[in-house]
């Protein structure tokens, strides 16, 4: 069963067009007819499929940590599309590298902070080698990024680290609080501490 799995992952029999129609809408949307990859595991992350990415690390063991034409590795598009079997699965192999930024800087955990996905989130947080402050090239955090769009357990998990700033600006100087209140986010506003509050001192 597992060398047939792999044998329908192989570039030569699974038809892009096919795979493309199959995306779910919430998910980012990817013309495999323009876009090359490097192997099957970035098709299995992208799409969830657990059993699969199971037997492409044992198999193939292939570089988990490099990124696809896109910018981005495996690790990156599942945080980012709220896979968080295939997440566990490979946080779970110690040669992955959890903070790879991918396209524009983007860390696996600000893609799931930026799109609400907390489980994706608290495996990240628990992970060592994440740095729970670095922003993508435009200065924008995952608090922030989670802020934004009021993603209030995220903001929370967040948060709830010791490491947090709060206060980080945007390459536009906007902070999350900002970012909430243009927004209208009145919950992620209440769990944001003030402007002068002492946590803002944290480096």
């Amino acid at each position: 069963m597992r060398l047939l799995a792999l044998k329908l992952f192989d570039d030569n029999l699974l038809s892009t067009k096919i795979i493309s129609r199959a995306q779910e809408p919430y998910v980012y949307r990817i013309n495999f007819d323009k876009v090359s990859l490097p192997n099957s595991l970035y098709r299995a992350s992208i799409f969830g499929i657990n059993g699969i990415v199971v037997c492409l690390v044992e198999v193939e063991g292939c570089d988990m940590n490099k990124r696809a034409s896109m910018g981005d590795t495996p690790l990156g598009w599942a945080a980012g599309n709220g896979h968080g079997g295939v997440v566990k699965l490979l946080l779970g192999r110690h040669y992955i590298d959890p903070g790879e930024p991918g396209k524009a800087g983007q860390t696996p955990l600000l893609r799931a902070a930026r799109n609400g996905h907390e489980g994706a989130v608290k495996m990240l947080l628990a992970r060592g080698g994440v740095n729970p402050n670095e922003p993508n090239r435009y200065g924008q955090t995952p608090l922030l990024l989670a802020a934004c769009d009021g993603y209030e357990v995220v903001v929370r998990l967040l948060l709830g680290r010791g490491d947090i700033n709060p206060d980080v600006p945007d390459s536009q100087g906007r902070t999350p609080l900002l970012w909430d209140t243009m927004n209208g986010h009145t919950g992620a506003i209440s769990l944001l501490p003030p402007p002068t509050s002492p946590t803002h001192n944290l480096a």
